[in-house]
């Protein structure tokens, strides 16, 4: 067996030292995707979404996971993942400008939602009045589901909550 030369690869012509960076840095990100397209194609345990930054992707959000979740077998979750959908998605518009992506698997006993947006800004929880008409999203999340969180990425962050799915 010849020993291959460096910079090349075998049967091909000598690289660069920029062609080999670029071809280990494209693989390196190539699981980032661009947020106005899927995470990935839809499989019996994940679907993905890509949401327009407009007002009625909330609506929209709401109706693609009440369905999935139907068919998945998964109803008796649907109006919590709705709602908490909704706060997820509302937040992204309201508090972030470009795409918003929406995730949603069935990973062991959990059913998890993640929202992904452009901007590197955490949610804050707030402390809401009485009289308020907005600021409870994050405590109504931290209610209802079993866990939740927010993650850092390479195009910004992932806001994710996770429903225990109900023993078959």
């Amino acid at each position: 067996m010849a020993a291959q030369a460096v910079g090349t690869d075998e049967g091909r012509t000598p690289t660069s030292w920029l062609a080999r960076q670029l071809r280990l840095w494209s693989r390196t990100l190539e699981p980032v995707r661009p947020l106005h397209a899927p995470a990935g194609r839809t499989t019996a345990r994940h679907s993905s979404w890509p949401l327009t930054h407009e007002l009625t992707s909330v609506g929209r959000a709401r109706r693609l996971v009440t369905a999935q979740a139907g068919g998945w077998g998964l109803g008796d979750l649907a109006d919590t993942l709705e709602l908490l959908v909704s706060e997820l998605v509302t937040n992204a518009l309201r508090h972030a400008r470009g795409p918003v992506r929406l995730n949603l698997r069935i990973q062991d006993a959990f059913l998890r939602c993640e929202v992904e947006d452009i901007s590197p800004r955490t949610p804050v929880r707030r402390i809401a009045g009485s009289a308020a008409e907005g600021g409870r999203g994050i405590d109504i999340l931290a209610l209802l589901s079993d866990a939740w969180g927010t993650d850092r990425t390479a195009t910004g962050k992932t806001t994710w909550f996770e429903l225990t799915v109900p023993a078959a």
